[in-house]
């Protein structure tokens, strides 16, 4: 089956706990129609860079599915019709990395950064 990647931010004022509720539910969403969710990180609530529907931050979570694409079409229509979620990114991988997503990897072990030079 395809693999895919998800990112969704839902409203600021839910509790964290209301947040990774909507995760378990979009996962039964997909297990209901033939697919599974391989993985899901919780982000926690972050600064958007702009507003959306007149909030300032956004609970966001990252999700790692395996479905076909009738399931993620169905999640996804059900994503845009829920009222807490605000945005939805779906993108379509070739594989799932086992490594934690950057936003969950310290500051000081992410590797694509090079050393700072001190200025003089």
């Amino acid at each position: 089956m395809p693999l895919y990647e998800h990112v969704m931010i839902a409203r600021q004022d839910l509790s964290n706990t209301q947040a990774e509720g909507l995760i378990e539910h979009f996962g039964t969403v997909l297990s209901d129609n033939e697919g599974k969710l391989v993985d899901s990180e919780y982000w926690g609530v972050k600064t958007m860079a702009y507003k959306i529907n007149k909030n300032r931050k956004g609970h966001y979570a990252f999700l790692r599915s395996d479905a076909p694409a009738a399931a993620i079409h169905e999640m996804e229509r059900l994503m845009r019709l829920h009222e807490d979620v605000m945005r939805v990114l779906t993108i379509k991988v070739d594989e799932h990395k086992d490594l934690p997503s950057v936003q969950m990897q310290k500051r000081d072990e992410r590797s694509d950064r090079g050393e700072r030079r001190e200025r003089r």
